[in-house]
């Protein structure tokens, strides 16, 4: 049976204040129940997977810092993928970077995915998320990959809902138009035109 999501909260809450005493094993549980889940979201900033493990692990390094510090405000989920995402932009940074590597993705050789996906409609979505910003695709994993809600989305990018709003609208309108394309039909707009 699946936890819901105030269960998993409430439970990531109590790993937290035990993480704030220094309980080496919490940190352990929540890293484990994170960890491929952050795999996944960092994938839209960087297919380089030993970056993203090293994103993964500096951002429990400072989750394990700061526990004590947890507001609340937010779901622990929030607060943990706020903080990679903040390494990730970082990491980024500081390599000289660009948000993703399209080449990697296109040559197949992105981050592991869950077997029981459809390999097909995988690599449909795929090519055309490559044709989004990097922002509108953090903001579509975050809101339909990972199922945080806008606010939740806001708080994790650091910026205003209006904002979150605004990418994820225009990321749907590209999606809209190029995902046709990409499975060999005519975009929507000209679908539309010609009714």
């Amino acid at each position: 049976m699946n936890e819901s999501t105030r269960e998993v909260d409430a439970r990531d809450r109590m790993l937290l204040q035990r993480m704030a005493a220094g309980d080496h094993a919490a940190l352990e549980t929540l890293y484990r129940a994170y960890h491929g889940g952050l795999c996944r979201f960092l994938s839209r900033l960087t297919r380089r997977a030993d970056l993203i493990e090293e994103i993964v692990n500096d951002s429990f390094w400072i989750a394990w810092r700061k526990a004590g510090s947890f507001q609340g405000s937010s779901r622990v989920s929030t607060w943990i993928m706020g903080i990679a995402y903040r390494c990730g932009l970082k990491a980024l940074r500081q390599r000289g970077d660009e948000p993703v590597d399209d080449y990697a993705m296109r040559e197949g050789r992105g981050p592991a995915h869950d077997p029981d996906e459809d390999r097909e409609l995988r690599d449909w979505l795929g090519k055309a998320m490559e044709h989004l910003s990097a922002d509108q695709r953090v903001v579509v994993e975050l809101v339909y990959g990972v199922g945080n809600s806008l606010d939740e989305v806001a708080a994790i990018m650091q910026a205003p809902v209006g904002t979150v709003k605004a990418r994820l609208f225009h990321a749907r309108i590209k999606l809209r138009n190029v995902l046709p394309l990409l499975g060999g039909d005519p975009p929507a707009q000209q679908q539309e035109n010609a009714s």
